[in-house]
């Protein structure tokens, strides 16, 4: 911001402080009232050195068992992101070079699909599957969350891999490399940027999801998501601030993986919006 004018790098400063803090204050303000009790977190005036306490954390994790819904959300959201990946690699990469008029349709039905409220195919899915008596089950949720995010994540896939020139391609296939041996020795070491940002994404989807999985899954198979909603919603003053601990505890894995892959995900998102 250097180069513009005082006036206008005053108002821009002003601008992206005022929006990290509406952005902020209520992740951090829940952070904070995690650690205290219902009467102190809740209280009118607001008690700023009200002391902190573990309990709500305690009783989550350990009476609650909240680190089997953790498990829950971890199993669904890896299969969720593998099984996405895997496939939205190699589709993408196949319509990317693909000209002729059917990739163009096979995307339009996509997007279509992709653009679908996810109450409007709930139905259809509770129903054959509560038939076929594999309702409550890991393999259902991945299965129903693949199927919702593989569209986005081909179309986001394609468009890293369009970004990359058919010379490399053609080069890799001249040095003895078939087609597969090209995509995955050459092409995707290239766009990988592309693959992490794409896979937080779909990361994302499956992390955050609620409606399905409360309407497909038990107690038993339940995600993080569900099962902090469960003790918001109740009227237990004890289970409310256990659910503001588990609303907690639910972002810290978020902030730590954008952390992580931010130079990835910059890159990617850089890469997909520039075609070569």
């Amino acid at each position: 911001m250097k180069h513009l004018p005082l006036p206008l790098r005053l108002l821009s400063w002003t601008a992206l402080v005022l929006w990290l803090l509406l952005a902020c204050l209520p992740v951090v303000w829940t952070a904070i009232i995690s650690f205290r009790q219902y009467v102190d977190a809740f209280a009118s005036p607001v008690k700023w050195l009200a002391p902190f306490t573990l309990e709500n954390y305690s009783r989550l994790w350990i009476d609650k068992a909240f680190y089997r819904n953790f498990l829950n959300t971890a199993v669904v959201t890896l299969g969720t992101v593998t099984i996405s990946l895997s496939v939205g690699c190699l589709a993408g990469y196949a319509l990317s070079r693909y000209r002729g008029a059917i990739g163009f349709w096979l995307l339009l039905m996509a997007l279509v699909f992709r653009a679908l409220p996810h109450s409007t195919l709930l139905p259809s899915f509770f129903t054959i599957f509560d038939a076929l008596g594999i309702r409550n089950s890991y393999f259902t949720l991945i299965f129903v969350l693949v199927a919702i995010n593989q569209p986005f994540t081909i179309w986001m896939l394609r468009a890293f891999f369009a970004s990359i020139p058919q010379e490399l391609d053609e080069a890799a296939m001249v040095d003895g490399c078939t087609r597969f041996q090209a995509f995955h020795r050459v092409i995707v070491p290239v766009m990988w940027p592309g693959v992490v940002t794409t896979g937080l994404f779909s990361f994302l989807l499956a992390y955050n999801d609620f409606l399905l999985s409360s309407a497909l899954t038990n107690a038993e198979k339940m995600t993080m998501p569900a099962a902090i909603a469960n003790a918001i919603g109740a009227e237990s003053e004890a289970l409310l601030m256990q659910g503001v601990a588990g609303a907690v505890s639910i972002t810290l894995p978020l902030i730590v993986l954008v952390a992580i892959f931010q130079k990835q995900i910059v890159s990617g998102l850089t890469q997909g919006a520039i075609k070569g």
